[in-house]
């Protein structure tokens, strides 16, 4: 188990920065709304990795906890001649689309590589891999060849039309593809972060698997990177559901940072460094982070390697120059920003507010990013400077809170009092927007339950869903803390895996700080023997 350096700054330091982080969080009125118990994060860890059971695809193995749930989608890919059988559906629906699923994966192999002796600690390491791996297994079937990739099984439109099971779908199962007559250098590049990420997560229990994963991530960067162009451009289809707004370039940084990590190839941090300005990896300053936004990510990973001094001279002034930037998203989700649109909007309550449709996804994200971050500072014994901080140091201390205080909102510390992972804590959305756990179990009912006939006798009831679908976290209230829990408000109350993907690893990490609390406390630090 790796602890990092300068633990005994935080003894404190995190006491005092949460006193001051909640006291600037919540307003009066919110404060006495807001939960007052403290939060059961072993709990929450264990049933946000429940979540990835519930959206599987493919025929489900023995070991299967969520019972509610059959095989489904087990003709995948037969109709091009080729096996797409597994993954993941993205949320409430039964559309397999490759981009959020490789964030998904990406996401989950980085908890287990900053947090993975606190996943190991709790119980959950096996559990964990398990949905890594569901993941991994699907796109090494999907990369059919070196410049081949399939990133969606499904139709969104027509599957929108149908309101039912998975184990019952009936709508098209067409299979897309991105190749080098159709590039697609955002899907490709984020599959092969994804792989790489976590052949590292198996490094020590399945080495020959982590290698398999690794040939696949160098592949697939290769492709990503000599084939270019955006993958909506190639399959339409996705547009309206996933599309690359920020483009394919952060991508590419994004992969050959992972692949660096990785392999420790000074070649891919050459790449890094000389695209940096061409990509927009250290001319963008980004207050968002997220399945198609991935330069806050990019940015915070070269500081990480500024910060150990795992680089090369050459390297250091535009290593510097991604700290500025990432220091910019950092300062932006404390609100320490000199301009105020250059800071992420807060609700009443103190929750992150980037947009209406599922925002949650940020809130998650922005929570992660912000206690890696703080590790990386606490790590070097360092600090960062925020505009509207008056030139006053920022220690890692004061940026964890911060991020304590978005993972604490999600599980009810809010003034709704409601939690927002799904099964946990006394008061959670029982309207989850989800076909399948909104209809009754095809384990109790095998009869078939059509396209329209879902919407009919399902979709419209004013009932909780018979199937709870455990360690979800919906899109989540809006900037002004309302929340409506009925299945049709979709923007608010559909899931998707990569709202909890991060938290898989916040959850372990302040479940040991927790414990740790009014003790001897450490920082949240990386804990995985995989880390690299």
């Amino acid at each position: 188990m790796i602890m990092r350096s300068g633990a005994a700054a935080w003894v404190l330091g995190v006491a005092v920065a949460m006193a001051a982080a909640s006291a600037f969080f919540l307003t009066t009125e919110a404060a006495g709304a807001a939960s007052a118990a403290p939060h059961n994060y072993e709990e929450a860890l264990r049933k946000s990795l429940l979540y990835f059971e519930a959206q599987r695809s493919g025929r489900l193995p023995h070991g299967q906890r969520v019972a509610w749930r059959d095989h489904s989608g087990l003709t995948d890919g037969l109709e091009q001649g080729v096996d797409l059988v597994g993954g993941y559906y993205d949320a409430g629906d039964h559309v397999k689309f490759g981009l959020p699923m490789a964030f998904t994966v990406t996401m989950l192999s980085w908890s287990l590589l900053e947090y993975g002796g606190d996943v190991a600690a709790a119980g959950e390491l096996a559990h964990a891999l398990e949905s890594i791996k569901w993941g991994t297994d699907y796109f090494i079937k999907a990369h059919t060849q070196p410049d081949e990739l399939w990133a969606e099984v499904g139709d969104g439109d027509t599957d929108h039309y149908c309101w039912q099971r998975p184990e019952d779908m009936t709508t098209s199962r067409q299979a897309y593809k991105v190749d080098r007559d159709h590039p697609g250098s955002d899907v490709a590049g984020e599959t092969a972060a994804a792989l790489a990420a976590a052949s590292m997560a198996f490094r020590e229990t399945n080495p020959h698997y982590a290698h398999l994963l690794l040939h696949h991530a160098q592949q697939l960067f290769e492709f990503a990177d000599k084939y270019r162009g955006k993958y909506d451009s190639s399959i339409a289809e996705v547009k309206s559901y996933y599309a690359s707004v920020s483009g394919y370039h952060d991508e590419l940084l994004w992969a050959a940072l992972w692949l660096h990590r990785a392999t420790g190839r000074a070649a891919y941090l050459d790449y890094v460094v000389d695209n940096a300005h061409e990509f927009g990896g250290t001319g963008w300053a980004i207050t968002e982070f997220s399945w198609d936004v991935k330069y806050a990510g990019v940015q915070l990973l070269a500081t990480r390697l500024l910060l150990s001094g795992d680089h090369s001279e050459r390297h250091r002034a535009t290593l510097e120059l991604y700290r500025a930037k990432a220091d910019h998203y950092v300062c932006a989700n404390m609100g320490k920003n000199a301009a105020a649109e250059d800071n992420v909007e807060r609700s009443p309550g103190g929750m992150l507010y980037v947009r209406q449709w599922n925002n949650m996804q940020y809130v998650t994200s922005a929570a992660f990013l912000l206690s890696v971050y703080s590790g990386y500072l606490a790590d070097a014994g360092a600090s960062m400077t925020c505009a509207a901080a008056a030139g006053a140091p920022v220690g890692a201390e004061e940026v964890f809170a911060h991020a304590r205080a978005q993972v604490e909102y999600v599980l009810g510390s809010n003034p709704r009092g409601i939690s927002y992972l799904v099964g946990y804590g006394p008061k959670f959305p029982a309207r989850v927007h989800h076909r399948a756990a909104s209809i009754v179990p095809y384990k109790d009912r095998k009869e078939f339950i059509g396209c329209a006939q879902g919407f009919d006798d399902w979709f419209g009831r004013r009932s909780a869903n018979p199937n709870v679908v455990v360690g979800a976290i919906v899109g989540g209230p809006d900037r002004r803390d309302r929340f409506r829990d009925d299945r049709q408000n979709y923007m608010q109350t559909e899931a998707c895996t990569y709202n909890t993907a991060p938290m898989v690893g916040m959850f372990a990490m302040l479940n040991r700080v927790a414990r740790e609390e009014g003790t001897s406390q450490r920082p949240p630090s990386s804990t995985s023997a995989a880390a690299a």
